[in-house]
C-alpha cells in the first residue's frame, strides 16, 4: 500500500525523524545564541561594577555580590557548554548537568552564608531556617560531587573495557 506519495512508511519515518532533528538543532542554535549573548551581557555587567566599585568605594563591601554575579556567568556558560554537547551528541548527556546544579548550589550556599550576619539578633526563626537550608544545601554538594565521581569513574571503567578488544 502506497504511503504519503508511493513512499513507504519507513521512509516516511525517516523523513520525521530527520525534519525534528533539524527542528531540533535550530533549537539548540536559538538556545546557544540567547545564552552566548546573555552571558556576555552579564560579563560586562560584572566588569562594569567591579571597576565601578573599585574606583568610587571599598569593594569588601560588594565581594559577595560580585562573586554571586561571577558564579552566575559560570553557570551560564555552563549550561552553554550543556547545549553544545546536546546538540553535537544529541542525546542528554548528565555530567554537564550535574555541573550546572553543583554551580547553582555552591552559589546559594555563598549568598545565604554571607547574609547570615545580617541576620536581626531576635529573628531566631529565620536563623534556625538558614542554616537548615545551607545543611540541606551541603546535602546536596555532597550527592552532586559523588555522582560526578560515580559517572567519571564509570567511563573510565567503560573506556578500559572498549580499549581491552
Amino acid at each position: 500500500m502506497p504511503f504519503l506519495g508511493g513512499s513507504s512508511p519507513a521512509q516516511a519515518k525517516g523523513v520525521i525523524a530527520t525534519g525534528l532533528m533539524v527542528v531540533e538543532d535550530v533549537v539548540y542554535i536559538g538556545l546557544g545564541v540567547l545564552l552566548a549573548a546573555t552571558a556576555f551581557w552579564l560579563l560586562g555587567s560584572v566588569v562594569w561594577t567591579f571597576v565601578s566599585e573599585l574606583i568610587s568605594h571599598p569593594l569588601s563591601g560588594q565581594i559577595v555580590g560580585l562573586l554571586d554575579q561571577m558564579l552566575l556567568v559560570l553557570l551560564i556558560i555552563e549550561l552553554l557548554y550543556t547545549v553544545q554537547v546536546s546538540f553535537r551528541e544529541h542525546s542528554l548527556v548528565a555530567e554537564p548537568f550535574l555541573v550546572v546544579a553543583l554551580i547553582a548550589v555552591v552559589r546559594k550556599v555563598l549568598v545565604l552564608s554571607a547574609q547570615i550576619p545580617q541576620l536581626p539578633d531576635a529573628n531566631e526563626t529565620a536563623f534556625r531556617h538558614q542554616v537548615i537550608e545551607l545543611g540541606l544545601l551541603s546535602a546536596m554538594v555532597v550527592v552532586f560531587v559523588g555522582s560526578l565521581i560515580v559517572l567519571q569513574k564509570h567511563a573510565r571503567a567503560v573506556g578500559h573495557d572498549d580499549n581491552d578488544r
